[in-house]
């Protein structure tokens, strides 16, 4: 099996679910055809550096970049969504790396016009890392007993948790940056989105202490470890082969990252190319309750289940919510503002960023929220969305004025994200 390609790879998901569709449409309306729009479809299974080993994906994406350049004289804009903004980030890592995409220094400054982050997992996702331990995530632990019951006995948590494991793909959305983004035991930045009294520091939580798989609970770097080590030896292989989550803290060490392709889809570790004539705009939104932590229970009959820990059976609030998209914690887009900073380690070619949010006002007789839905796949048919990124196409980005309705710019002061 294979990805789709063309428009139908990314119009609808299912008959009368539009995925891209709105977005296509419209950028046909203003001039865009099959012949200045491509759509890159990738295998969302598989781990990056294996998007290019089997499918030649990056390649086939730097030749249609160049093409459109000879062709057309115009630089390429890229438009992503969720996990396709940490494809494209790596993209950009590896079109300019000797022995990789060998396009040198200046060639992402020369052929890309702009990077369009729609509701990107630029910094994971937490619920990722629940879907990899358990099999598990709000929309199955809060299912009525019945539909539990037919999960369950059709697909359990033991089977999802494998299966998903075996598409490394779903491991690059690991939140990254540790506990100096997502919080230390005790205190995390967005813990006054927290309604529960325990702080989001604390990731994965129990409340019942058995034995060593639940005598404390653990943050978001332990989490992953936790993760890594009941996975097996087989998934940590694959994943620390494919893929790095930590911080470099000074220039020395996102400069040597440059040279280690683990980190091209970690913008904590490796660099935005030196590119002063192409520009960022995120655009994301807020205000949707999203999954922020987690109280898990050791399970003593591991036969029935085929796992060690499960999330509380049983507790209304053994999800807890903090703040963004219903998907993507508001969090993991703090990148944003520290591409900002000044002399930004991570920016070093100072790409002006713009930011957008979005706030979640949908409409409630609308399946889809609505012209006014901020959900994050919803989003793409917001009307507003659908404007800024005519506007980034149609080359009027410059006039795009951002609008930031969330404490996240305050939230990413007191990261400590070393020297700049």
């Amino acid at each position: 099996m294979r990805a789709a390609q063309g428009m139908e790879a990314a119009d609808f998901f299912i008959a009368g679910y539009w995925i891209w569709n709105k977005i296509l449409e419209n950028l046909a309306a203003i001039g865009y055809d099959l012949n200045t729009m491509t759509v890159a479809a990738y295998d969302w299974r598989l781990a990056y550096k294996d998007l290019e080993n089997r499918d030649g994906y990056f390649t086939r994406l730097k030749l249609t970049v160049e093409e459109n350049l000879r062709r057309t004289g115009e630089k390429t804009v890229f438009t992503s969504h969720s996990m396709g903004s940490q494809v494209v980030f790596y993209f950009l890592k590896w079109v300019e790396a000797d022995g990789y995409g060998n396009g040198g220094k200046d060639w992402v400054n020369k052929h890309i016009e702009a990077f369009i982050d729609i509701s990107g997992s630029s910094l994971g996702t937490p619920k990722a890392i629940v879907a990899l331990l358990s099999g598990e995530m709000k929309d199955t632990v809060q299912l009525n007993a019945m539909a539990v019951y037919g999960l369950e006995k059709f697909f359990s948590r033991k089977e999802r948790a494998q299966l998903l494991r075996n598409f490394p793909g779903i491991a690059s959305m690991l939140p990254k940056g540790g506990e100096d983004i997502w919080g230390h035991e005790n205190s995390a930045p967005d813990d006054e989105a927290n309604s529960d009294g325990v702080s989001f520091g604390s990731f994965i939580r129990f409340k019942k202490s058995k034995s060593s798989l639940s005598n404390r609970n653990l943050t978001m770097g332990e989490s992953i470890d936790y993760l890594l080590d009941q996975a097996g030896p087989k998934f940590r292989n694959i994943v620390e082969s494919s893929y790095s989550f930590g911080l470099a803290k000074t220039r020395a060490e996102v400069e040597e990252n440059e040279f280690d392709p683990r980190t091209w889809s970690n913008p904590l570790e490796a660099a935005l190319p030196n590119a002063p004539d192409m520009k960022i705009y995120c655009f994301y939104g807020v205000g949707k309750p999203t999954e922020r932590g987690y109280y898990y229970e050791e399970l003593e009959n591991r036969t029935e289940t085929g796992l060690n820990v499960s999330i509380e059976s049983g507790d209304p609030n053994a999800v807890v919510m903090g703040s963004g998209d219903g998907t993507i914690s508001l969090l993991t887009h703090s990148m944003c503002y520290r591409w900002r900073d000044q002399d930004s380690k991570f920016n070093p070619g100072k790409i002006p960023v713009k930011i957008v949010e979005m706030a979640h006002e949908p409409d409630s007789l609308d399946i889809r929220g609505g012209a006014n839905t901020a959900e994050h796949v919803d989003i793409l048919g917001r009307a507003e969305l659908n404007e800024l990124v005519l506007k980034v196409a149609s080359g009027k980005g410059d006039g795009i004025k951002e609008k930031i309705w969330s404490p996240l710019e305050s939230w990413t002061k007191g990261m400590d994200l070393g020297d700049n």
